[in-house]
C-alpha cells in the first residue's frame, strides 16, 4: 500500500477515533460534568493523537529511509562489472533497474517468463507497457529489476503492518486511559505545543541546510583554486580543463562579479529610492484616503509582475531607448547596460520602497506632527525635520531590504546587462552578476567535481553572505525603530 494510501486511512481512523473518545467521555459522568477534568473535546483529541500520530511518524521515518536502504540492498547484487565501474555507471545501471522493474510490473506472468528468455523480446514487451529503454535488458539487470520488486513488496507489506500495529495498539492503550481524572487538555495541548515549534524551526533548519550544502561545495572548490586568488582576482574566465591541462585551469576573480552585482544594484537603488520615498510621503502625508487606497496597491502590483517580463520590457522598450537618446546626444549607449538594467529593475523594487516607508511614515505618533504644528510649523517643515527623522531607521531598514532584492536578481540582468564580466565604471556598458554566472555556471553536462562547477557554490556562498548580511542589518534596523514607538 503506499504511503498515501496509508496516511489516509490513518487520518479515518483518527477521525473514528476522536468521535469514539468523544462519546466515551460523554459517558464517564454524564450527571455532572464539571466533575471531568478536561472537556470530551480533549478526550477525542487524546484518543485520536494516539491512534494516528505514532504510525506516522514511523511511516514517514520509514518512508525517509526506504529508497537508501532497498538501493543499497539492490546495488550490492549487481554484476561485478558493474560495480566495478564509477558512481555515475551505477546510478546509470540502477536507472536501467527500476525502469525494467516498472515495466514488469505492468506485464502478465506469462509475458515476464518470456521477457526472461530473450532480451528483446522483453524490451519489445516492455516499450508495449510504455517503459522504453536504450538497449535490450540482459538477464542479469531482469533478476535485479524482480528483486527491486519483492523487495518493495515487502517492504510495503511490513509498513502496513507495522502502521496497523501501532495504530491499534494506540488506540486501546489511549481507550483505557480514559477517565474523569485524565488531564487530556494538558497531554493534547503538549502536543500542539510541539507541533507549533516544529513548524516554527522548519525556516531555521531550512536556512542551515542552505549554508551547510553549499558551505560544503564551497570548500571542496577552494581544494583546487586559492581563496585569496579568488576573492582578490580581477579576470572571470572559468575554463573548463582539456586534455594535459591542470586540474584548476582558468581564471576564477570574483570581483569583475562583485563589481557587476553592486554596480547595477546601485543605480536601481539610485531610480528606486527617491521615487519610493516621494510617493509614500505623499501617500502618508498629502493624499486623500481614497486615492492612497488606490495608489498604494497600484504601486504594489509592480511586485507582482514576473521577472521575465521586466526583462523583456527592458530588451525591447528601455534599452533600444537608451540607445537612441545617447546616439542623438553623441553618446554610446549598448541597449544591454548597467543603466538598462539597473533603471529597469529600479523600477521592480520601487514597491518595496514605497509601501514600507509609507507603513514606517504612517506609524509616527501624531503627537509629534501636532506638537510640530504647535510650534508654527508648516507641513513641509514638519515631514522634513520632524517625520523623516523620526522615520529613518525604519526607512534605512526598507533600503536595505530593496537592495538585497536587487542584488539577488537574476533575469533582468540576463536580458538587460548582458554575460560579460567587466570591470568598468561607465554604465552605459555592459557587465554581468553573480547570479547570472551561478545559472552559466551550472548549465551543461560538467559533472559536479570541476572547479568550473564547483565555482558556482563558492559564488552562491558569497552573495548568501552579502545578502543575509544586508537583511540581518536592515532587521536590526527595523526592530529598533519598533521598539521605540510601541
Amino acid at each position: 500500500m503506499s504511503l498515501s494510501a496509508l496516511l489516509f486511512f490513518l487520518l479515518i481512523a483518527a477521525i473514528v477515533a476522536f468521535v469514539t473518545g468523544f462519546l466515551r467521555a460523554k459517558r464517564l459522568s454524564p450527571d455532572n460534568p464539571r466533575a471531568m477534568h478536561s472537556r470530551p473535546g480533549y478526550h477525542g483529541g487524546y484518543l485520536a493523537l494516539w491512534t494516528a500520530l505514532p504510525a506516522i511518524l514511523v511511516l514517514l521515518v520509514w518512508s525517509a529511509i526506504e529508497p537508501r536502504f532497498i538501493q543499497a540492498e539492490v546495488e550490492s547484487n549487481l554484476p561485478p562489472q558493474v560495480l566495478e565501474g564509477s558512481k555515475g555507471q551505477i546510478g546509470l545501471a540502477m536507472g536501467v533497474v527500476r525502469s525494467v522493474a516498472t515495466g514488469l510490473e505492468r506485464l502478465t506472468p506469462a509475458e515476464v517468463a518470456a521477457a526472461k528468455s530473450s532480451p528483446k523480446e522483453a524490451q519489445r514487451l516492455l516499450e508495449s507497457r510504455g517503459v522504453v529503454i536504450a538497449s535490450p535488458p540482459d538477464a542479469a539487470v531482469i533478476a535485479s529489476a524482480e528483486e527491486l520488486n519483492t523487495i518493495r513488496h515487502l517492504s510495503s507489506l511490513a509498513k502496513t503492518a507495522v502502521a496497523a500495529f501501532l495504530a491499534i495498539f494506540g488506540f486501546i492503550f489511549a481507550f483505557r486511559k480514559l477517565s474523569p481524572n485524565l488531564r487530556a487538555r494538558n497531554r493534547v495541548e503538549q502536543v500542539i505545543i510541539l507541533a507549533l515549534m516544529a513548524a516554527s524551526s522548519v525556516a531555521i533548519m531550512t536556512t542551515v541546510g542552505i549554508v551547510l550544502s553549499v558551505l560544503f561545495e564551497s570548500v571542496e572548490f577552494f581544494k583546487h583554486v586559492s581563496i585569496l586568488d579568488f576573492l582578490t582576482g580581477t579576470v572571470w574566465d572559468p575554463r573548463f580543463a582539456g586534455a594535459g591541462d591542470t586540474e584548476g585551469q582558468g581564471q576564477f576573480g570574483l570581483l569583475p562579479l562583485m563589481w557587476g552585482t553592486l554596480y547595477i544594484s546601485f543605480v536601481a537603488l539610485v531610480v528606486a529610492v527617491p521615487i519610493g520615498l516621494l510617493a509614500a510621503i505623499y501617500m502618508s502625508e498629502y493624499a486623500h484616503p481614497k486615492v492612497r487606497a488606490t495608489v498604494k496597491p497600484a504601486l504594489e502590483m509592480l511586485a507582482g509582475i514576473p521577472t521575465i517580463v521586466y526583462g523583456f520590457f527592458a530588451v525591447v522598450t528601455v534599452g533600444p531607448f537608451l540607445n537612441f537618446v545617447g546616439s542623438e546626444i553623441g553618446l554610446v549607449i549598448q541597449p544591454t547596460s548597467v543603466l538598462t538594467a539597473g533603471i529597469v529593475m529600479g523600477i521592480m523594487i520601487i514597491p518595496f520602497v514605497s509601501s514600507l516607508s509609507d507603513d514606517i511614515i504612517s506609524a509616527i505618533p501624531n503627537a509629534l506632527r501636532e506638537g510640530s504644528y504647535g510650534l508654527g510649523a508648516t507641513q513641509s517643515e514638519t515631514i522634513k525635520r520632524v517625520v523623516l527623522p523620526a522615520a529613518l531607521p525604519g526607512i534605512v531598514g526598507a533600503i536595505l531590504l530593496a537592495a538585497s532584492r536587487a542584488i539577488g536578481e537574476t533575469m533582468i540582468v540576463v536580458l538587460a546587462a548582458g554575460i560579460a564580466a567587466n570591470l568598468t565604471l561607465n554604465p552605459a556598458e555592459s557587465v554581468t552578476t553573480i547570479t547570472v554566472k551561478i545559472v552559466s555556471q551550472l548549465t551543461g553536462d560538467l559533472e559536479f567535481n570541476t572547479p568550473q562547477t564547483l565555482v558556482a557554490f563558492a559564488l552562491g556562498f558569497t552573495l548568501f553572505i552579502l545578502t543575509l548580511g544586508l537583511n540581518v542589518y536592515a532587521l536590526y534596523i527595523v526592530r529598533k525603530y519598533r521598539e521605540q514607538y510601541e
